[in-house]
C-alpha cells in the first residue's frame, strides 16, 4: 500500500519564484549586511590586537567599546537575520524590551561586580595551615622560587629551606 500525501499547497519550489530583479535585491540585501558585521568584527579584532600597545588594556574605554561593538552586532543579526525589523513597532519592543533589560543587568554585573574580587580587602583568605603546606611544598620541591616571586613565608614569618631527599638504594636502604 503506498501512501501519497496531497495537500492543497503549492510546491516549495514554486512558493518563492521571484523576478530576477526581485533576486538581485535580496542578494544585495544578504551582502550589505554581510559587509556590515564583517566590518564590525574587524573593527572588533583590530582593536583586541592593538590594545595592549595603545595603552588600553583593562579600561573602561576598552569595555564600553567592545560591549557597544558586541550590542550593534547581535542587534543587526537580530533586525536582519531573524527579520525583527521587519515587524511591526509594538512587536518589536515586545521582543527587545525584556532582552535589553535582561542584556543591560549582565553589562551591570561584568562591570561592576566583575572587579570586586580585584580589591585586596575581598581576597579569600585561606587557612594558615593551607598556606604553611604551600610553602613547605614549594620548597620541598625545588620550587622556592614560587615562594620568593610572591613573597610567601610561613606564618610564623619563616622562611623553609630547600629539603634535598635522600635517595634509596636497590635494597630500599638509605
Amino acid at each position: 500500500m503506498s501512501m501519497e500525501f496531497h495537500d492543497d499547497y503549492p510546491q516549495y519550489e514554486t512558493m518563492y519564484h521571484h523576478t530576477e530583479e526581485e533576486g538581485k535585491k535580496k542578494r544585495r540585501k544578504l551582502w550589505n549586511v554581510f559587509w556590515i558585521m564583517l566590518a564590525i568584527t574587524m573593527v572588533e579584532l583590530f582593536v583586541g590586537f592593538n590594545a595592549t600597545k595603545w595603552g588600553l588594556t583593562g579600561g573602561a574605554l576598552l569595555k564600553w567599546g567592545f560591549i557597544i561593538l558586541t550590542l550593534a552586532k547581535a542587534g543587526f543579526i537580530v533586525l536582519k537575520f531573524m527579520h525583527l525589523g521587519d515587524e511591526e513597532k509594538g512587536m518589536k519592543y515586545t521582543i527587545l524590551l525584556p532582552y535589553s533589560m535582561f542584556i543591560g543587568y549582565l553589562i551591570f554585573i561584568v562591570l561592576v561586580e566583575g572587579t570586586y574580587c580585584g580589591y585586596p580587602e575581598n581576597k579569600t583568605k585561606l587557612n594558615p595551615i593551607f598556606m604553611d603546606q604551600k610553602v613547605q611544598n614549594n620548597a620541598k620541591h625545588g620550587r622556592q622560587y614560587i615562594n620568593e616571586s610572591h613573597g610567601l613565608k610561613m606564618s610564623d614569618g619563616s622562611v623553609p629551606s630547600a629539603v634535598v631527599e635522600e635517595t634509596k638504594t636497590e635494597e630500599g636502604h638509605h
